[in-house]
């Protein structure tokens, strides 16, 4: 008769639920696998089977701990933190491109172009909404789903599991990393706000030239048009942009699990 004590059974389920809460908290995180369209049980089960793929490669065993108890629910703790710490650098380079098309909207006068996104569960502008589509194909397009899945199977030798989590310097990075979504999305949209500031300064200069002239009538046609033409003509220059902005956001991940940067193939 097979027995199995109750200190046996703990480590097997110890070796497998903090992987699968870690991953299971990056993919409910990241950008795509995140995507509140895709059905909870997919992502459950994309997590499971993450973990079984994944358990028995990592080197240091997992701690002999009960996972019900003080112990274990607080390293159970610190794997969901880390696992959404990964997933929220990713989330933040989706947020800098998206909120680069809400400024461009903004000064192009679509400020009311505003529609429910049911996927976000929120109000979504629509260029905002636009070029974050274009970034999902970018990062689709250099495997970067397949990238992050890498990286938080090499995170369980660099970062093992235990009472010790990411470093209160971690976290002070974390949160200047943040600022990368004003940054990079004041870049991103660049091009198309300089040509217009100069089409409203040509405007300005054409209403205190002829004051007869309807600007409201005549402003929003022009504005609307030269920011849609800039966007088209500088999109294709968005891909290398967006493929260094995702290729930082992979290096600070990196960098956040103590593991040296993944290139991009």
């Amino acid at each position: 008769m097979i027995s199995i004590t109750s200190a046996e059974l703990d480590a097997v389920m110890a070796a497998f639920i903090w992987p699968l809460f870690r991953i299971l908290a990056l993919i409910a995180s990241a950008p795509i696998l995140g995507n509140p369209s895709v059905p909870v049980r997919v992502k459950v089960g994309l997590a499971i089977l993450i973990t079984i793929l994944v358990a028995p490669t990592i080197e240091q065993p997992a701690p002999s701990a009960d996972p019900f108890s003080g112990t274990g629910l607080l390293i159970l703790v610190q794997q969901i933190i880390i696992g959404a710490a990964i997933g929220l650098v990713m989330r933040i380079v989706f947020v800098a491109v998206e909120m680069a098309g809400e400024i461009i909207g903004l000064q192009m006068g679509l400020a009311f172009a505003i529609f429910f996104d049911p996927q976000s569960s929120g109000q979504v502008a629509l260029i905002g909404r636009f070029l974050g589509i274009i970034a999902s194909l970018a990062f689709l397009a250099i495997d970067g789903h397949l990238l992050m899945i890498a990286l938080i199977a090499q995170s369980f030798n660099a970062l093992p599991i235990g009472a010790d989590g990411i470093s209160v310097l971690s976290f002070s990075l974390l949160a200047e990393w943040g600022g990368e979504i004003f940054k990079s999305g004041l870049q991103l949209a660049l091009p198309v706000l300089t040509a217009l500031l100069i089409t409203n300064l040509a405007l300005g200069i054409l209403t205190r030239a002829a004051p007869q002239l309807n600007i409201f009538a005549v402003g929003f046609p022009i504005t609307l048009s030269i920011g849609f033409l800039m966007l088209a003509l500088s999109i294709t220059f968005y891909t290398p942009i967006l493929e260094k902005l995702i290729q930082n956001g992979f290096e600070f991940m990196s960098h956040l699990v103590n593991l040296p940067g993944i290139a991009i193939p």
